[in-house]
């Protein structure tokens, strides 16, 4: 479950990054009162934090991930 609110929140960051690429805007800080708001500056954080979990993703063998989804078998 922390997988894919992780990869959700990545998806989101990497939206964000595209629109502030392609348009200049920073859909985060724009729906949230600007990049110093409170808010704001906790979303960049959970995405951040998402990113850092994400990196374990790497690192898992194939098997461990198909045996979490099963675990009784």
């Amino acid at each position: 479950m922390l997988d894919k609110i992780s990869l959700t929140l990545i998806i989101i960051g990497a939206l964000n990054w595209g629109a502030v690429g392609l348009f200049q805007l920073d859909l985060v800080a724009w729906l949230f009162g600007g990049q110093s708001a409170m808010i704001s500056r906790v979303v960049y954080t959970l995405i951040a934090l998402a990113g850092v979990w994400c990196i374990s993703l790497l690192f898992r063998d194939s098997e461990d991930r198909d045996t979490a989804h099963h675990p009784g078998d």
